[in-house]
C-alpha cells in the first residue's frame, strides 16, 4: 500500500495566520500540523508516501521532510495547483500510486489512540474495496455522516444530511484498492466545482465493497480547521504528553517501533534537535532502545 498527505487548499478560515504560510506546517503544540497524518501512514507499515500541496508551499514540505530517508521512508512531492476536490489526489497521484493500494489522509487530521497501529495494519492487510473510518459526534449534520446496519455493513452515506441517520462522522482517513484512481478519473466535478471524495466512496457503497469502522471510544479525532479547534487541538497534545511522559506523532519515535531505522540512527536524529525537549526525549528513546551513543 502507498500513501498519500494531502496538505493543500489555501487554509482560508484560518487567516491571517495562513497567508504567509501553510496551515499544514503550523505548530500543534510541538511540532508542526503535518507530522500527525505522516504518522498515521507510517503506523500502518507504509513507507512510501506522497505529500500533495501548493506549488508555493511544496517547498517547505521539502525542506522540512527532505527525501524522508531519515525516517527510513521514501518520500515523494506533487502539486495540486488549484483546490479542486480531495478526490483529485488519485487523479495527481496516479503514477506514484501505480498498481498499489493507496491509503488517503488529510493534513490536517490528527488521530490518536490505543491500539490505532494494529487497527490500520489490520485493515491494510485485508482491503478489498474501500475502508472508511468513522467516529462519533455530538454534530453529524457538519459532516459525511456513514450508516451501517445491525451487522455493522455501511449501507449509506449523506454528505451534511439535515437529518443524519448516524452519529458517525466519516474521517479524513480513508483506506482504498487500486481501482480508485479510474473512479477518481471518471468522477465529474460537483456543484461547487470539486472532485468529491463522497462520489468515490459512493461509487463502492454501490459496488457493496465500504466498510466502515467505528473508531469510537478510546479514540481523538481532531480537526484543526478553525483557530479554536487548533487550540483545542494543541492543548489536547499538552495534556497527554505532560502527563504520560510520551510523545504523539514522534516521527522518529515511530520510525524506530516500526523497525524503519535502528536506535543509532533515532538517536542522530534526536541529537539534530538537542537544544529542544523533542530532540531530548527522541535521544532518551533511542538509547532505552540500545543506541549505543
Amino acid at each position: 500500500m502507498r500513501g498519500i498527505v494531502l496538505a493543500g487548499g489555501s487554509g482560508t478560515r484560518l487567516h491571517p495566520i495562513t497567508q504567509a504560510v501553510s496551515k499544514q506546517l503550523l505548530p500543534v503544540y510541538d511540532k508542526p500540523m503535518v507530522y500527525y497524518p505522516l504518522s498515521v501512514l507510517m503506523l500502518a507499515g507504509i513507507r512510501e508516501i506522497l505529500i500533495i500541496s501548493t506549488p508555493a508551499d511544496l517547498p517547505n514540505f521539502q525542506r522540512l521532510f527532505g527525501d524522508g530517508a531519515q525516517f527510513g521512508i521514501r518520500l515523494e512531492y506533487a502539486e495540486q495547483a488549484e483546490p479542486n476536490g480531495l478526490a483529485e489526489a488519485f487523479v495527481i497521484g496516479a503514477d506514484f500510486i501505480g498498481d498499489q493500494d493507496v491509503a488517503l489522509v488529510l493534513g490536517d487530521n490528527i488521530f490518536h489512540g490505543q491500539g490505532f497501529a494494529k487497527v490500520l495494519q489490520q485493515h491494510a492487510a485485508s482491503l478489498d474495496g474501500c475502508v472508511l473510518f468513522g467516529y462519533p459526534v455530538k454534530d453529524p449534520e457538519r459532516y459525511g455522516v456513514g450508516e451501517v446496519d445491525a451487522q455493522g455493513n455501511l449501507i449509506s452515506i449523506e454528505e451534511k444530511p439535515a437529518l443524519p441517520k448516524s452519529n458517525k462522522a466519516i474521517t479524513g482517513l480513508y483506506f482504498y484498492d487500486n481501482q480508485v484512481v479510474e473512479i477518481a478519473r471518471g468522477l465529474e466535478p460537483s456543484a461547487r466545482g470539486e472532485l468529491e471524495i463522497t462520489d468515490v466512496n459512493m461509487v463502492y457503497l454501490k459496488q457493496g465493497n465500504a466498510k466502515l469502522v467505528d473508531l469510537g471510544r478510546g479514540f481523538a479525532w481532531l480537526d484543526t480547521g478553525t483557530h479554536d479547534s487548533m487550540l483545542e487541538a494543541g492543548q489536547y497534545v499538552q495534556v497527554l504528553e505532560h502527563r504520560q511522559g510520551i510523545r504523539i506523532a514522534c516521527l522518529e519515535e515511530i520510525a524506530l517501533r516500526m523497525g524503519f531505522i535502528d536506535a543509532d540512527a533515532c538517536h542522530a536524529l534526536g541529537e539534530k534537535l538537542a537544544k529542544s525537549g523533542y530532540g531530548q526525549y527522541v535521544m532518551e528513546v533511542a538509547r532505552s532502545s540500545g543506541a549505543t551513543a
